[in-house]
């Protein structure tokens, strides 16, 4: 069976599905939007899983473009999946390739862990600047690479919490 591919315009802390991604920072710690959201949904025993965490420098669990699980703990979904993206500097410091890195990370950790449904929020697109536009055919085109070699996570979902976002990854979906 192809792994499939859905666009979905929701909160993504409602989702029942074995696995959410954070776009997180690198204290990994909680902070605006998705980030805390998550944190706030899945309750303080994340906070708690997410300090538990080694830290590759003081202060920083996860470098930009990596990723790392913890459990869901008051989610629907039974983990969540910690990535940093990058902060949007123009696309001249590497960001393309470190927030595909990040999708990557995600889906490799997925995979490691037995997770058959994953949802990703727009990663980068909040105050981290990325262009939306931009950021949906990088995260297009990396689920779709990731599909074309590996058969988990099967189901694969694109969390927008409003409309732009879903436009754009529709567009990028028609277009990659």
């Amino acid at each position: 069976m192809k792994p499939a591919l859905e666009i979905v315009e929701a909160d993504i802390t409602t989702l029942a599905v074995d696995a959410i991604v954070n776009a997180a920072n690198e204290t990994l710690l909680g902070g605006g939007g998705v980030d805390g959201a998550i944190h706030r949904a899945a309750g303080p025993e994340l906070l708690a899983a997410c300090r538990a965490l080694p830290q590759v420098r003081p202060g920083v669990r996860c470098l930009t473009g990596e990723a790392r699980i913890t459990p869901g703990f008051d989610l629907p979904a039974r983990h969540v999946i910690h990535t940093v993206g990058p902060v949007w500097h123009g696309g001249g410091h590497d960001e393309p390739e470190l927030l595909a890195g990040a999708h990557r990370a995600c889906l490799a950790l997925a995979q490691a862990h037995g997770i058959e449904s994953i949802a990703f929020p727009a990663i980068s697109c909040g105050v981290y600047g990325y262009p939306i536009d931009a950021a949906g055919v990088i995260a297009v085109r990396e689920v779709r690479a990731w599909q074309a070699a590996h058969t988990a996570p099967a189901n694969i979902l694109l969390c927008a919490f409003g409309p732009a976002m879903v436009a754009a990854w529709q567009s990028a979906r028609d277009s990659v």
